[in-house]
């Protein structure tokens, strides 16, 4: 493979960044269509943290993380460094050194779609971390990547300057081109769900609210009591 590192890569703008960070990741998912979802397979280190800011992309090789290193001085304040590698790799790329290179260049958290450690030491300084695996396995520097181009995860291509979003409910990335409509969409679902909780508040059923009576009806569904059903059942 041959090395490149980007950069320049564009990024999209910081007040939509800002005002999707307001929404968590299944509302965001839901309004636009349930698209960018990066799958089950990442999950966060804490408990309880969201994070929402521009990708920096790196691919790396399986059990090698000089990529990182060179990804680190690409980044800025309210970018998410977002890492995946060449083939599958449960391997420790990352620990408490880089981040506490990145929080110094302002840096809201790691996705990555490989392995962490150091794990203590990145919850106590309060680094947010999404990853595929924790494993202490140590990692050489040896082979080029990329930083700032395309990278997949999850069936999900991720652009440098894209939007993502973090949280305890998993990770999604939002295109950088479509976060304006993406702010909008979060806000129409955020304002549909407000009025659903205050109707369930109240006692409303969510079958009536939502029209799902008619949805069973058209399924075959039946209501039945216990000495019905027994009857049928022994027929």
């Amino acid at each position: 493979m041959k090395g490149v590192i980007i950069t320049d890569a564009p990024r999209a703008a910081a007040e939509d960044v800002d005002a999707l960070a307001a929404f968590g990741v299944a509302t965001v998912h839901e309004a636009l269509g349930r698209t960018g979802y990066l799958g089950p397979g990442l999950r966060p280190i804490q408990d309880g943290t969201a994070i929402c800011g521009t990708a920096v992309t790196v691919l790396c090789w399986s059990g090698d993380n000089l990529m990182i290193h060179a990804a680190v001085e690409q980044c800025q304040p309210g970018d998410v460094l977002v890492v995946t590698t060449t083939s599958p790799s449960h391997d420790g790329l990352f620990g408490e050194l880089f981040a506490t290179a990145l929080q110094r260049r302002g840096v809201r958290g790691l996705v990555i779609d490989a392995g962490v450690r150091d794990v203590a030491a990145l919850r106590a300084m309060g680094f947010p971390v999404w990853s595929a695996a924790i494993s202490a396995q140590g990692t050489v520097k040896a082979t080029a990547g990329t930083v700032n181009l395309p990278v997949v995860i999850g069936g999900q291509t991720v652009h440098p300057g894209d939007v993502v979003l973090a949280d305890d409910d998993g990770v999604m990335c939002v295109p950088r081109q479509a976060t304006p409509e993406a702010v909008r969409a979060a806000q129409a679902r955020t304002d549909k769900e407000s009025a659903a909780r205050q109707a369930f508040t109240d006692g409303e059923s969510s079958l009536d609210r939502y029209g799902l009576r008619k949805t069973l009806t058209n399924l075959g569904v039946e209501y039945l009591t216990a000495e019905e059903y027994d009857r049928r059942r022994l027929q």
